[in-house]
């Protein structure tokens, strides 16, 4: 394995599984509302059912991930739990960790109960931010431009068009794996006024 490879490998269990542990440590220390539980494993289910599961099996239109990675990986992460630690680091690490960072930021915990714009283009902007992370240094491989990402619902736009949108030492950021992200911002933040509004 290259130490791209083995990088990888680590970024997806630490992310996915240690993120598990780290939540569920921290809500039984009631470190954290008992609600993050409910955020947690709704938008586990989310992000699965929305773009994971699809992008790794290519579904509609697409590769699975076996074919848009290399072989090795598939030992180390195979296709059939791939998508599962996946969601888990999209709930965890990205959801909850990207909430929590943007409530350290804005400094106002009421942005949870009514729309704030503010707030919600923080949160955008470290969702997108990792993801262009993920996809510059992390899944390149799987998501250059000659490899086909699968239709989901959402990424409606599927593979059918997919311009990039840029390119930094010959990595391409294309418009179809930035848009999960787009559509999750909205609907993430606007559950979690109606989940703490409905709660209390």
């Amino acid at each position: 394995m290259t130490f791209e490879q083995i990088r990888l490998v680590l970024v997806v269990y630490i992310s996915s599984i240690g993120a598990f542990f780290l939540i569920l440590y921290l809500y039984f220390k009631k470190i954290i509302p008992t609600w993050s539980i409910h955020i947690y494993i709704l938008f586990f289910i989310v992000c699965a059912l929305g773009w994971e599961v699809w992008f790794n099996y290519g579904l509609i239109g697409g590769d699975s991930v076996d074919i848009r990675r290399a072989k090795v990986l598939a030992s180390y992460l195979p296709m059939n739990i791939n998508w599962i630690l996946n969601s888990l680091a999209d709930s965890g690490t990205i959801c909850l960790g990207g909430l929590y960072l943007a409530l350290r930021i804005i400094k106002n915990n009421r942005v949870l109960y009514s729309w704030n714009w503010k707030f919600f283009f923080i949160l955008l902007i470290i969702f997108i931010s990792q993801n262009l992370f993920v996809e510059m240094f992390l899944y390149h491989d799987q998501l250059s431009i000659d490899k086909e990402i699968s239709w989901a619902p959402l990424s409606p736009l599927g593979p059918y068009y997919n311009p990039v949108l840029f390119s930094i030492n010959n990595r391409n950021v294309s418009l179809q794996s930035q848009v999960p992200w787009l559509l999750m911002t909205p609907i993430f933040y606007k559950y979690i006024i109606f989940k703490l509004n409905k709660t209390n």
